[in-house]
């Protein structure tokens, strides 16, 4: 694949996710946060698997990656999508929407870890500056400035709401989910793997949408056809598009820098924001937008940033005794 077509390929996925949630947003409205769940992620993995059969593919996981898909899909595709779903109906201040793309520093801190990758001073550098970008993206100006003197009061409300607190559940689920997904394809096409995944996790949140008050309504929501095209474009395009992308680099390459691209997804909702809708960027936000863009480029070139200087050469060691007898007869 063309240089400049791979790079577009994976921001795609970020791209698509800074729109997805904005889509989502006004669905939860009329549907439980498990309902509208299930029902962007069932449709995804029923169209990956559907790729995959077109394409040739064999829609059976290998036995060894059974247990590691399982555990994958409780993780992030249950687990992960219900807590987004229910932290994005309650989060307020975007404050949640920070929390959820903070996640690449618990994914570089698991990839070091598990598979030994490389995090030098600049990709740690380059971390912290990425996560300093999403909070002035995010973030109200009003509470950063005066963060230190006013506390929480500055929110007009406790510091950590629940939707925040779900939203936090959502990030740490999202990294290991990243993680497992190395697991679950050691031996299976991650194509199959992320339609399996995205099918078999949307199973369990349907179930869960018909418990309670908030399943009364049943499992065909009441929404307008503009609704119905919301969810169409966050299930086909944000999921399905979006997952198949994702999981399939995730699966190779450099997982620390490839996470880190997660930092440009409120970049993209903001931008998308002012394009569609004409809505303006405050000085902040370009800031924020500026450092995520920086953090992006130093994590992707560490290696090439951070050169451990080379061990200086010693005395050359002595020839063989019978190499130096030059000119001995």
């Amino acid at each position: 694949m063309p240089q400049p077509l791979r790079w577009l390929s994976m921001l795609l996925p970020f791209a698509l996710w800074g729109t997805a949630m904005a889509a989502m947003r006004p669905l939860l409205e009329g549907a439980s946060p498990q309902l509208v769940a299930a029902l962007r992620i069932l449709p995804a993995g029923l169209a990956l698997l559907l790729v995959a059969a077109l394409t040739g593919r064999d829609l059976l996981v290998a036995r060894e990656d059974r247990p590691w898909l399982l555990l994958f899909t409780l993780v992030d595709a249950t687990l992960f999508q219900g807590l987004l779903t229910r932290g994005l109906s309650e989060t307020g201040a975007g404050l949640g929407s920070v929390l959820i793309d903070s996640q690449p520093l618990l994914v570089a801190l698991l990839a070091r870890v598990l598979f030994a990758e490389a995090i030098n001073p600049v990709g740690w550098l380059g971390l912290l500056i990425g996560l300093l970008g999403i909070l002035c993206l995010g973030l109200p100006p009003s509470l950063l400035r005066h963060w230190w003197l006013e506390g929480p009061r500055v929110l007009g409300q406790p510091a950590w709401s629940h939707g925040e607190l779900w939203m936090l559940g959502a990030s740490a689920a999202m990294a290991v989910g990243t993680v497992l997904s190395r697991y679950a394809c050691r031996r299976s096409d991650p194509l199959v793997v992320t339609g399996w995944h995205l099918l078999l996790g949307g199973l369990p949140l349907l179930a869960l949408s018909g418990l309670g008050p908030a399943g009364a309504g049943g499992l065909i929501p009441h929404w307008s056809p503009l609704d119905w095209g919301l969810l169409a474009y966050a299930s086909l395009l944000g999921s399905a598009l979006a997952y198949g992308l994702f999981f399939w680099f995730a699966t190779q390459g450099d997982l620390t820098g490839f996470s880190a691209l997660t930092f440009l997804t409120p970049v993209f909702a903001l931008f998308t924001g002012m394009v569609l809708l004409g809505e303006r960027l405050r000085p902040l936000q370009w800031l924020g937008a500026a450092l995520a863009l920086v953090s992006v480029v130093l994590i992707h070139r560490r290696q090439v940033f951070w050169r451990q200087p080379e061990p200086a050469a010693g005395p050359a060691a002595p020839l063989p005794l019978e190499e130096n007898r030059v000119g001995v007869g």
